[in-house]
């Protein structure tokens, strides 16, 4: 079989980057939503949905990464797509952690604006990869 390999081994670098700096994200904004809890006024009402916000976009990733890594390795452009997909209702989460939820500290920013980055090259990579699938 002399077909050439489409699959961007970019894409798969960066898609396992993403894992393990998402993990990273994760625990350093939920530790950080913990602090803000303790150290400032809180209002309860506002605390679940911050939290809420930062569960969903970790219930998110696993399919939006699995589905990557898999539409990548397959050259598949469906599964690709679906990642495509997810990866913008991560980055609205993201905006909203970023700019929306009750104290934002420079250190949300900081980690918030990283992930942004990395979803938006993550994301050109990914159409790249579907166009080079399709035609």
């Amino acid at each position: 079989n002399n077909s050439p390999q489409l699959s961007s081994l970019p894409l798969q670098i960066l898609l396992y980057v993403n894992g393990i700096y998402y993990i990273f994200y994760f625990l350093a904004t939920l530790a950080m939503i913990i602090y803000k809890s303790q150290v400032f006024s809180y209002p309860d009402d506002l605390l679940a949905p911050d939290l809420a916000v930062l569960f969903l976009m970790a219930i998110l990733e696993v399919p939006r990464l699995y589905l990557g890594f898999k539409g990548n390795l397959t050259e598949a452009e469906a599964p690709l797509g679906l990642s495509l997909g997810l990866t913008v209702g991560s980055v609205l989460l993201c905006v909203y952690l970023l700019l929306w939820q009750t104290y934002v500290l420079w250190a949300d920013v900081l980690l918030s604006a990283l992930l942004l980055s990395a979803y938006g090259l993550e994301s050109g990579l990914k159409v790249m990869a579907i166009t080079a699938f399709v035609s």
